[in-house]
């Protein structure tokens, strides 16, 4: 099987800097650290960063076991594909495959640990779950088609969104007033308390509704113009 390897787009904050220090990292690890070694280590950062959200029930300050998990989940995620790229160790079939099978994993893991945990309602951390699957499925639908990997929008992407749970995590832990945040609503005669981590989740689902929304318009136009509707002819 070949593969063409589609073109790699990152404009997000930290990326010139997160690069040099991934490449920094990969020359330096022992001989026996695989790519599918680091990718396995991201996947334990989701497990550890869920249950830092389920044991903040017990005492808040688990949370900052989940700001641990991130930091494991960036190590494992954002050095596997890096390592190969150093080492020329590439594997664009298995590692395209492994790679987004463990991000709809991970995430998945994350948000319904934040789901049934006190800090968020299920129901909406299941829908950013699902906006975040959406566009994950639009940028390897891109990938196939256009042969572009786009990994940021609003010049955030994965390693800026960790680094925001961590602020928001730091934050909860240490204000009082954040932390026993309530906004009261009424929902088809229900009443519904919404915590400081649900507000955060409805502004990601704002955010992420329109920035599918956009790429799903703009895709569209793009595909309608390379492959243009056909007139059928009634011979």
């Amino acid at each position: 099987m070949e593969i063409k390897q589609a073109t790699r787009i990152q404009t997000s904050i930290f990326n010139g800097l997160e690069k040099r220090i991934l490449v920094w990292m990969a020359e330096r690890q022992p001989r026996w650290v695989s790519s599918n070694l680091l990718s396995f280590i991201g996947f334990i950062g989701a497990v550890v960063i869920a249950a830092g959200f389920i044991l903040s029930d017990k005492n808040i300050n688990y949370l900052w076991i989940s700001s641990l998990g991130l930091l494991i989940n960036w190590y494992g995620d954002s050095m596997d594909g890096t390592l190969a790229r150093v080492r020329n160790t590439q594997r664009p079939i298995f590692g395209y495959y492994l790679d987004h099978i463990l991000d709809g994993v991970n995430e998945s893991i994350m948000f319904i640990g934040a789901g049934v945990s006190a800090l968020m309602h299920l129901p909406l951390a299941l829908f950013v779950l699902l906006l975040y699957l959406l566009l994950t499925i639009n940028v390897s639908i891109n990938a196939h088609l256009r042969r572009e990997f786009k990994l940021t929008y609003l010049k955030m992407g994965p390693t800026e969104f960790r680094i925001a749970i961590v602020i928001a995590n730091t934050i909860m832990i240490f204000s009082d007033k954040v932390r026993n945040f309530i906004w009261e609503i009424e929902i088809f005669n229900h009443q519904i308390a919404l915590t400081s981590f649900d507000c955060l989740a409805l502004v990601l689902i704002i955010l992420l509704l329109f920035i599918f929304a956009v790429n799903v318009v703009s895709d569209l136009r793009y595909y309608n113009r390379v492959d243009p509707p056909k007139v059928w002819k009634n011979n």
